[in-house]
Parts: structure tokens; C-alpha cells; sequence
């Protein structure tokens, strides 16, 4: 499965970034997170509770990022169990351009799925994953304007 998409933020580059780095602030825009711990400034533990078609489940997993192009670029890559109801792992690259004072965030995901939630199909599998990027972005865009009213 492959995911790309583009979303304009009311906030300048290196806020973007920066909060893209900031656990808490991702920890509230993750759709169905539950904890989200920062090991080192590469590497997250995250729990996550997502519901795909009738099956539900609590996720474990790692991600560890490479922000060897930071804070233009950066990707990251990980992977999750769900017991039962199955795993993932994938990664996404994502680029970040200043356009004034807002910045425009680019992603191109990849995701390979395999368990309970592989047998629901792919058109539903692919659709609860843009409707999950589409809330997180929401999220995460809602945090600067809350951020600029406070």
C-alpha cells in the first residue's frame, strides 16, 4: 500500500519541524494513541488502538527516523504488532518547504500489512489509512492554529 499527500501549515518551517519532533504534540494528533515514549532523538515506542472494518486492536511498535536531512527532509521507518489481528511495517519520506510563512509538508508512504486486518481487503485497508493521515494532519495543523490563539 502506498500513501503520498500534500498539506499547507500555518507555521514556519523550523516550528514544523520542531513539533514534528515533539513527542507530546504527536502523541494528541496520532489518531488512537495511547503512549508514545522518545528513546533517543531517532528512535519512538509507541502503543496505538485502531479500528479497521470490525477488527480492533492495540498496536505496539518502534519507528526510528533518519534526520540526516533535517529540517528539510527526513524519513522514517517501523514496524507494529497488533497480536491477532496482525503487523505492519512500512516508512515514509517526508520533505517540509518554507512557502512564506506557512509551511507545506509533503509524505510518500509505503505500508505492507499482513494478518487479520490484510483479509479485510485492500480498498478498505487503503481507505482507513487515508482517512487516519488525513485526522493526524488535521491534528497536527489544529495544533498551531490552538498554538497561535493561546
Amino acid at each position: 500500500m502506498e500513501l503520498s499527500d500534500e498539506i499547507t501549515i500555518a507555521a514556519p518551517l523550523e516550528q514544523v519541524y520542531a513539533a514534528l519532533n515533539d513527542p507530546e504534540v504527536l502523541q494528541k494528533c496520532i489518531p488512537g494513541c495511547e503512549e508514545l515514549i522518545k528513546h533517543s532523538d531517532t528512535d519512538l515506542e509507541a502503543k496505538v488502538v485502531l479500528k479497521v472494518g470490525p477488527v480492533k486492536a492495540r498496536f505496539g511498535g518502534t519507528v526510528e527516523l533518519d534526520t540526516s536531512g533535517a529540517p528539510n527532509a527526513f524519513s522514517l521507518t517501523g514496524q507494529g504488532n497488533g497480536g491477532a489481528a496482525g503487523h505492519a511495517k512500512g516508512g515514509a519520506d517526508v520533505t517540509l518547504t518554507a512557502d512564506g510563512d506557512t509551511t507545506i509538508l509533503r509524505y510518500d508512504a509505503k505500508a505492507d500489512i499482513g494478518g487479520k486486518i490484510a483479509q479485510l481487503g485492500s480498498r478498505l485497508i487503503q481507505s482507513t489509512a487515508k482517512k487516519l493521515a488525513a485526522k493526524f494532519f488535521k491534528s497536527f495543523a489544529d495544533h498551531f492554529s490552538e498554538e497561535v490563539a493561546a
